[in-house]
């Protein structure tokens, strides 16, 4: 019984994940979030899912641009600031500061530092501290279906 109640709590949605923020500038139900989004980019941007690693098109992109949360447009990051890690999801250095915000999941049964859009509470992947050395340091681990890009006008 005391396995099952432990088991219980590391998968109830309280302890799944821990966040900053709660409230978001951009509401919606489930059903209007569904009528927006395809059923990868819910199940990731709302259900906290994840992508198969080399299935993004996000990873082949090399243009000068913005990428933007794929639900609500908030820019996110910068394409200078995008590399390749070989992990199979599109990563970066760093975010734009502001739009980004950090919690912890246990999805995995250990903690993660889990990232999401301040503006619709979206979730976009995870950041870890093997990224570049000659820059932050981090990788920002990011669902392919949680982004979109906008390539710069100039």
């Amino acid at each position: 019984n005391t396995l099952l109640v432990g088991l219980f709590l590391l998968t109830s949605h309280s302890f799944y994940a821990q966040r900053a923020v709660n409230q978001y500038d951009v509401i919606k139900t489930a059903q209007e979030w569904k009528a927006t989004l395809s059923d990868l980019e819910f199940y990731v941007l709302r259900e906290q899912g994840t992508e198969r690693p080399f299935t993004s098109p996000l990873l082949k992109i090399k243009q000068k641009g913005t990428y933007v949360c794929k639900a609500c447009k908030t820019p996110l990051f910068k394409s200078e600031h995008k590399f390749d890690s070989g992990t199979g999801w599109p990563s970066f250095d760093r975010e734009i500061k502001g739009n980004v915000g950090y919690g912890v999941d246990y999805k995995v049964g250990y903690a993660r530092s889990e990232e999401y859009c301040l503006k619709c509470g979206g979730h976009l992947g995870h950041v870890f501290t093997d990224g570049p050395k000659n820059t932050t340091g981090l990788r920002h681990c990011i669902n392919g279906a949680a982004l979109a890009f906008i390539p710069d006008t100039k």
